[in-house]
């Protein structure tokens, strides 16, 4: 068999594009913003983690022009050796200190950070117990690690958690990790109970708040803030590329801890760093968020709107707790079909399909920033409930 029999097995897509329904690799011609243009179209962005609106931010752009031209386009080198400039160590200063931990690491980007840091913190004699819904990159990281096993537990069932935990050696080193908000369910990992049975079988925690920096807690802290737990997890990972409107990622965790990931983590210490402008924007983006706390709560208040007009509307929803509301379509070809639909009337929205989901699952998942209008809600969910319809997969 040749190398490349796969490729050429690989036809899906080209079945897509005949059927018309292809759903991928939309081009954007504008900002990411509330609404956009691509291809032409005008479209209500529902599809972004930009959940604070604060790409477009006229603060944030300028901080990253200023570091442009100040430190010039890229460090040409890791943080390890010449990529360290004085803005990456003012960032994890200011990291580490809004999440109350003791010290912060930066990766390139967030899904680096999953596989920089549990490839590293989890050894030959170590075991990984992972929600089966966690983030793709929390399972790449489990495969680079040298993990002695990784368990999963279904979906935040806590029985099912506890069983895994205890067919662990007590004396063992066991690493307990999961999304803080789950990225396409929208729902919130059951932290207390996580952190009860941790300690009970003498694990560590590692919280993924990817998706929870900026949304919930105290200010937008996350997960372990929501839930008053920031002492109780041991590791919080994130990403600058949501809430944060740059690219990148950290970790927070204790000062021997982060120290031990600086020296050892191979995802870190050969990967060139992030660039002073990307850094800058995240310095921003952070300032204002400590500035602007009432931003966490208008993403609140925009979820929960758009939330219940779809309930009002019949429109078949997953329950959630996040700005990810996501939307059940059930099977691959319908839920294509959809979003062109949609699409073409002018809201962009992310089909989500089997393999990522059981087959007869699939969804397609919406998501919400602080700075939607009222407004371009109620002509969003109108425009859903009518493609809907016309699908019949409206609750009767």
């Amino acid at each position: 068999m040749d190398l490349f029999d796969k490729c050429k097995e690989f036809t899906i897509v080209d079945e897509l594009i005949k059927k018309d329904i292809y759903p991928y690799f939309h081009a954007l011609e504008t900002k990411q913003d509330t609404e956009v243009v691509m291809e032409g179209r005008n479209e209500i962005m529902l599809g972004s983690n930009n959940y604070l609106g604060l790409t477009c931010h006229p603060e944030i752009i300028e901080a990253g022009k200023k570091a442009l031209e100040e430190f010039g386009s890229g460090c040409s080198g890791s943080r390890f050796l010449n990529g360290t400039t004085k803005l990456h160590l003012d960032l994890e200063k200011e990291i580490a200190e809004f999440l109350h931990k003791e010290d912060c690491v930066t990766f390139s980007t967030g899904f680096q950070s999953n596989l920089g840091i549990i490839s590293t913190i989890v050894g030959r004699n170590d075991y990984i117990i992972g929600d089966k819904e966690n983030h793709a990159s929390i399972y790449d990281g489990c495969k680079l690690s040298y993990t002695k096993k990784l368990l999963r537990y279904n979906h935040s069932d806590m029985a099912d958690l506890e069983r895994q935990l205890a067919s662990i050696p007590l004396d063992s080193g066991k690493l307990v990790v999961t999304d803080g908000i789950f990225s396409m369910g929208g729902d919130i990992c059951k932290l207390p109970e996580i952190v009860k049975l941790a300690k009970k079988y003498n694990a560590r925690v590692m919280v993924d708040d990817a998706h929870a920096l900026g949304v919930i807690g105290e200010g937008g802290r996350g997960t372990a803030s929501h839930f008053g737990l920031e002492k109780e997890v041991d590791i919080i990972m994130g990403t600058f590329s949501k809430s944060l409107a740059s690219i990148g990622g950290y970790m927070v965790a204790s000062k021997e801890v982060c120290n031990f990931v600086k020296h050892n983590s191979r995802p870190y210490v050969f990967c060139a760093s992030i660039t002073p402008c990307s850094v800058q924007c995240a310095r921003k983006a952070l300032e204002i968020i400590k500035r602007e706390p009432e931003r966490t709560k208008r993403l609140k208040d925009i979820a929960d709107l758009a939330r219940r007009r779809f309930k009002e509307k019949g429109v078949d929803i997953r329950d959630s707790e996040a700005p990810i509301i996501p939307i059940n379509t059930y099977n691959n070809e319908t839920t294509f079909l959809a979003c062109k639909k949609l699409f073409e009337k002018g809201v962009y929205v992310n089909p989500v399909v089997s393999p990522a989901v059981p087959v007869g699952q699939s969804i397609i998942r919406t998501s919400y920033m602080a700075t939607l209008s009222d407004e371009q809600i109620e002509r969003a969910t109108t425009i859903i409930a009518e493609v809907m319809d016309e699908l019949g997969l409206l609750k009767k």
